[in-house]
């Protein structure tokens, strides 16, 4: 299994044109807009709903969903977690709000235009990231599989391992669907894989090296990593974040030469 160290190895090796022939394609990155991100913030999960954006954010006490202003940062509309439970990876399926624990083996649903608690729901193992698209949720746990979940009663109905070239990718962290493929943040790295949400396999990878240097990522730089995928499907336009960081990019893909 590739840990995230090797991952990043394998990537920024392709990168500078050592594994040419590779069969996994890698992007970069060109920085479209800039704007302000609340740098308190421990981002878990981000997405779009009716163009408009939300987080979830962790850490015991501080967890919360929350509706934000693009352009500003300002949080305009909030719901706070119970402060015993660290918040996880968030996702919208029709008129509600889901979200994740770490280690409390519980989700939450809310009401996604009042943010009202409407339920709670039950999952073995940790929560880490969330995603859906029209027809299943997908739940990663920090391994290389993810759960394929019925959106109706939010019960687990198989697993996808996901590999490249062959290896499972392991600590996969906060999801997202884009145009049919599952991004998902490597924990840990500067790496988004794009993953086939059917067979698992790795199409290609994202590397954000560089968009926020480290030294600009806050004071717990440590656990100040890249986390957090939004896409706006009606725009087709795709940001990121990390946690704790002041800023949120949005970005276009450039695939490098070679690859």
């Amino acid at each position: 299994m590739l840990k995230p160290s090797a991952i990043a190895a394998l990537v920024l090796a392709g990168c500078a044109c050592h594994a040419a022939h590779a069969a996994i394609p890698v992007y970069g990155f060109v920085v479209k807009n800039t704007y302000p991100h609340d740098p308190q913030a421990f981002t878990q999960g981000l997405f779009f709903r009716d163009g408009q954006l939300f987080e979830t954010t962790g850490i015991a006490g501080r967890s919360m969903l929350r509706r934000l202003d693009l352009k500003t940062g300002k949080v305009l509309q909030k719901a706070d977690l119970p402060p015993e439970v660290f918040g996880e990876g968030s996702t919208a399926f029709g008129e509600h709000i889901l979200g994740l624990t770490w280690r409390s083996k519980t989700g939450y649903v809310f009401d996604a235009r009042t943010f009202a608690l409407k339920g709670r729901f039950p999952y073995e193992g940790e929560g880490w990231g969330l995603a859906s698209d029209a027809r299943h949720l997908y739940m990663s746990d920090g391994s290389a599989q993810i759960r394929v979940l019925d959106p109706k009663t939010l019960k687990e109905v198989r697993r996808v391992q996901v590999t490249a070239e062959g290896k499972p990718i392991d600590s996969l962290n906060e999801l997202e669907i884009v145009d049919g493929e599952l991004y998902a943040n490597v924990w840990g790295t500067d790496i988004i894989a794009r993953i086939d949400p059917l067979s698992g396999k790795v199409v290609g990878w994202i590397d954000l090296t560089n968009l926020l240097p480290p030294n600009k990522r806050g004071t717990a730089s440590v656990d100040a990593v890249l986390n957090g995928i939004a896409y706006d499907a009606k725009r087709r336009k795709l940001y990121v974040t990390g946690k704790l960081w002041p800023k949120l990019f949005e970005i276009e893909l450039v695939r490098f030469q070679g690859r």
